[in-house]
This record gives C-alpha cells, sequence and structure tokens, in this order.
C-alpha cells in the first residue's frame, strides 16, 4: 500500500530535511557545524543584493544562529575548499564532490548559456583562449583584473578591439560556464575571483575537470543530483527535485524511477498535493519541530514557491525586480518561520549609516501576530541585529 502523509507530517519532514529540527545557540558554532549545514541542504544560492546581508550567509544564520561568518568564507575561499561556486540552482555555493555531477551543463556551454558569453566564445576564439592562459597562469583575477593583465602580457592596438571589458566578462563567463576555470571566491564588492581548475578544486576532484572522460556517465550524474536533492527536502514532487539543481525536466522522471527502483525513494501520497510525491528512504519524521528562524529570500527551504504553498499554505513571491509602487509585501522579505509554521514576513534593511536593523514592513498571516508570535519576532530580530553588528538594534 502506498504510504499517507499528512500534510504537518510532510511540512516537518521539510523542516528536518532542511537542517530546522536541531537548536540554535547551545554553543559558538565552529567549522563542523558549517559543515552539517552545506551536507544538510547540499546547495547555497548566491546573490548580489546586500540590504541585509549577502544571501550566502544567511541560511547558516537560520540553522545555526549567529557565527562568525570569516568560518563560511574560509569553506570557499581557502584549499582544501569546502564550497566551490558553479551554475547549480542559480549560481550557487556547492561542494566539490558535487562539482562533476554538473558536467552535462558545461557541455552545453554553447547552446545554453546568455548570448554575450556564446557570441565571444563563436567570433572571438583567440580572445577566449588568451583570457584562459591568463587565468591559469595569474589566477585568481577578477574580470577587471584580467583585462589589465591582458594589456600587458598581450597588448593590442586601441584601433582594434583592445581588451574590451565586456569581452573578457563574456569570455570568463563562457569559460566558468564550460568548466574550464573556477572561481577562488568573492571580492567585498561581489566580484567573482576566476582561477585555475587545480587551484579551486581539491585533489580527489580535480582530474575530472582535466580529463572530461573522468567525469560521471550523465545518467549516474543525474542520479546523483535527484538524490541530494532528495535527502535535502525529505519529501518532494517531481517539480521539487528537478528544480534543485535546475535538470532538465525529461532526465529527472528516469532519474527518480531508478532511484525507487533502489529502494531509495519512496511513493508516497501527501494530504492536499495532487502530484505524486516521494520519501527518501533515510528523511526523518519527527513529531514536533520547533524551529524559530527568519528565511532569506534565497533559502533554498523556500526556493520552490509551489512547494511553500503545498507545505505551508504560504503565498510567498520574490518583489525585488517588481517597481516599489506595485510591491504587496516589501523590497527584501523574509518569511518568519516558527515551530513548523510560516507566520508571517517582514521586509528587512540593515541601515549601518544608523546603526539600526529596519523593519520596513510586517505582515503577518491570517489569525497570527499575536503578542506571543509578535514576542518571537523581536526576540529573532534581536539576535541578528546583534549578529550584524547593529547594536542600537531595531529601529
Amino acid at each position: 500500500m502506498t504510504m499517507r502523509l499528512s500534510q504537518a507530517q510532510a511540512r516537518r519532514i521539510a523542516l528536518a530535511a532542511q537542517g530546522f529540527g536541531r537548536p540554535r545557540g547551545v554553543r559558538e558554532p565552529t567549522m563542523r557545524d558549517i559543515q552539517r549545514v552545506i551536507d544538510t541542504v547540499g546547495c547555497i544560492q548566491i546573490d548580489s543584493v546586500n540590504v541585509l546581508a549577502r544571501s550566502q550567509y544567511l541560511p547558516f544564520f537560520s540553522r545555526l544562529g549567529p557565527y562568525d561568518v570569516s568560518l563560511l568564507d574560509r569553506a570557499r575561499d581557502r584549499a582544501p575548499r569546502r564550497l566551490v561556486e558553479y551554475w547549480a540552482h542559480e549560481a550557487s555555493l556547492i561542494p566539490p564532490t558535487t562539482w562533476p555531477l554538473l558536467d552535462f551543463r558545461m557541455q552545453r556551454a554553447l547552446s545554453d548559456s546568455w548570448g554575450g558569453m556564446q557570441s565571444v566564445a563563436r567570433t572571438r576564439p583567440d580572445l577566449v583562449a588568451a583570457v584562459l592562459t591568463e587565468i591559469e597562469a595569474r589566477g585568481p583575477l577578477t574580470s577587471r583584473q584580467t583585462e589589465i593583465a591582458l594589456e600587458h602580457d598581450v597588448p593590442r592596438s586601441k584601433e582594434d578591439w583592445g581588451w574590451n571589458w565586456s569581452l573578457v566578462k563574456n569570455a570568463l563567463e563562457h569559460l566558468f560556464w564550460g568548466g574550464q576555470i573556477g572561481s577562488s571566491g568573492r571580492t567585498t564588492q561581489f566580484e567573482r575571483k576566476y582561477d585555475a581548475l587545480h587551484r579551486v578544486l581539491p585533489p580527489a576532484v580535480h582530474p575530472h575537470a582535466i580529463e572530461a572522460s573522468d567525469r560521471p556517465p550523465v545518467e549516474t550524474a543525474y542520479r546523483q543530483l535527484v538524490e541530494i536533492a532528495a535527502r535535502a527536502h525529505g519529501v518532494a514532487t517531481v517539480q521539487c527535485l528537478r528544480d534543485y539543481f535546475r535538470l532538465p525536466v525529461k532526465a529527472t522522471q528516469p532519474a527518480i524511477d531508478r532511484l525507487v527502483a533502489d529502494d531509495v525513494l519512496i511513493p508516497v501520497e501527501v494530504e492536499g498535493w495532487r502530484r505524486a510525491a516521494y520519501l527518501h528512504r533515510d528523511a526523518r519524521r519527527p513529531r514536533r519541530v520547533e524551529a524559530r528562524a527568519l528565511l532569506s529570500p534565497f533559502d533554498s527551504l523556500v526556493w520552490t514557491r509551489d512547494r511553500v504553498s503545498a507545505l505551508f499554505g504560504f503565498d510567498y513571491r520574490l518583489e525585488i525586480y517588481v517597481p516599489a509602487p506595485k510591491r504587496v509585501h516589501g523590497y527584501y522579505v523574509l518569511p518568519f518561520l516558527l515551530g513548523d509554521e510560516l507566520v508571517g514576513r517582514a521586509d528587512l534593511k540593515a541601515d549601518r549609516a544608523a546603526g539600526v536593523l529596519r523593519v520596513q514592513r510586517l505582515t503577518w498571516e491570517p489569525g497570527r501576530g499575536g503578542s506571543s508570535d509578535r514576542s518571537e519576532l523581536e526576540a529573532e530580530l534581536d539576535l541578528l541585529a546583534r549578529w550584524l553588528a547593529l547594536p542600537a538594534g531595531t529601529g
């Protein structure tokens, strides 16, 4: 018989799978705790918006409480790296062992990447080759530093096209998308630092970067990526499993079928879900989840909006790119997780000049927002403000 889960059971399974079933603040987080979050979620989205904090830092705060962000920087920037950057969900930080599994995306750099990247690869192969040589010789370099290095090493007449910044940038992005170079981190201005693969990937991985034939077969890669997504979800539909790494639609179902045949995934029915769902065999099934967290708009718990609605009855949309007069809830809106429910949302801004964390708009879900909810939110906001070194508190 097919296993049946209530919506509440599915919600608790999902929260536990994303690392929200553990208490926070018991002790000061260490690199071991950072690694536990990495292993739990498997993929951390990054984004340039810095109105509150860079998005990659927030999921760790939501799961661990206040922590030293230099731990995460070290995990990304210093060998042996625990995280490397690539196009996974979107621009993301992933464990180095996941990097070779995305070879199918690298192999389609000339067809799936953005127009500027494809254009420079097709029309300026000499530039792409020069950029690759420069990065391998001199990296890590930002795009601007690469342009300057090329002007020094391979001078070109200004009457020719020179080392045009936009062309160099597109060449770098083409090489990065194609898995020919990597990133050794980001500057404080969020500029990607491009570097040779053998300096980015640990020894156990970088042979895969050199020899394409050593990379896993595409069917194996899809299956492993789907399993990573399934572990991170606990229980999920095909859409959820596909979206985690933005996998091709046609490739996801065969990978799921194989995992079902291997007893890794268990078909289940979830109350109120119209689509088939799958439970990972190792998913925890807690009776209670007592979480409290403000969630980044780019947190993996809320990536798939249909999933958020199905699990929490919470209608969530990113309004960063919506004109201000048309926004319903605000610019940088963080859902508020309390217990095992999303009970409200807060549009937050770190006003560093004034030294305060500003709550620009606060919206509670129907039936929520009583004194207990408000007290819990105030405590979470105070915790966040202290972590962000905004000593004057909220305002």
